[in-house]
């Protein structure tokens, strides 16, 4: 059995994800927070398809319950290891920095930079020694060019971004590769209350995209077909910005 964690695998894009990593062969390991019903129901989608999954609680900007899922997982699992990470968790808080409050800023780099990091070092040492291994981080547009009222979340991104350049050359050598998606406005729950109507007119394709546009440019990524591609931050954003 080969098998696949996305965090944030729930809802949107991360359940767009999984769904595509099970139709891969992977047995997905759909990690959740708080909406347990909502992974489950990405769970069961997935069985009744014929795929396997399971569902794992943690917060991925909590080390400690990082650390302790992924080792009862280890535990309960031998002889086996996670060989595609997909770090897809995110909030948004969105406000002007004149009126951000700390936690605000702290809450959102805690979930997608720190929790980037926590997640990918516990489970790229398997990957190293296998030989074998996929890290995908799901960063955003934001995290390249910036947008107004999104200092913490283009800080958050754009920090993953570096980071996952940084790490792709430190494991290259071993087999592992390491890329970052960057989409643009894509319809999920993180583009709730947006207006797409007239966001869209920004957009050449005049258009948001679907999660399972991006769950297919992951697919490429988790495959075999992309073996020789790593360090890179691929944007899927209907040309919004190029």
């Amino acid at each position: 059995m080969r098998y696949a964690l996305v965090t944030g695998g729930s809802r949107g894009i991360g359940r767009a994800i999984c769904l595509k990593l099970a139709t891969m062969g992977f047995s997905v390991i759909v990690n959740y927070n708080n909406n347990e019903d909502a992974a489950a129901d990405t769970m069961v989608t997935i069985i009744k398809a014929g795929g396997d999954a399971s569902i794992l609680k943690f917060d991925v900007s909590n080390r400690e319950e990082v650390d302790l899922a992924l080792k009862n997982w280890r535990d309960a699992h031998e002889k086996e290891y996670i060989e595609i990470l997909v770090n897809n968790a995110g909030i948004r808080e969105d406000n002007l920095m004149l009126w951000m409050e700390p936690e605000s800023w702290h809450k959102v780099i805690g979930v997608s930079l720190h929790g980037m990091f926590y997640v990918t070092r516990a489970l790229i040492k398997d990957m190293l020694v296998k030989r074998s291994g996929r890290v995908i981080n799901i960063v955003s547009l934001s995290g390249i060019k910036g947008l107004p009222g999104q200092t913490n979340y283009s800080a958050a991104k754009g920090g993953v971004i570096a980071a996952t350049k940084a790490l792709a050359q430190e494991v290259a050598r071993k087999g592992v590769t390491v890329n970052a998606v960057a989409p643009g406005f894509i319809q999920s729950d993180m583009t709730k209350g947006l207006d797409e109507d007239m966001l869209k007119k920004q957009i050449p394709m005049d258009r948001f995209g679907k999660p399972e546009e991006v769950a297919d440019l992951v697919g490429f990524l988790a495959s075999s077909g992309s073996s020789y591609i790593t360090g890179e931050v691929i944007s899927i954003n209907g040309g919004l910005y190029t």
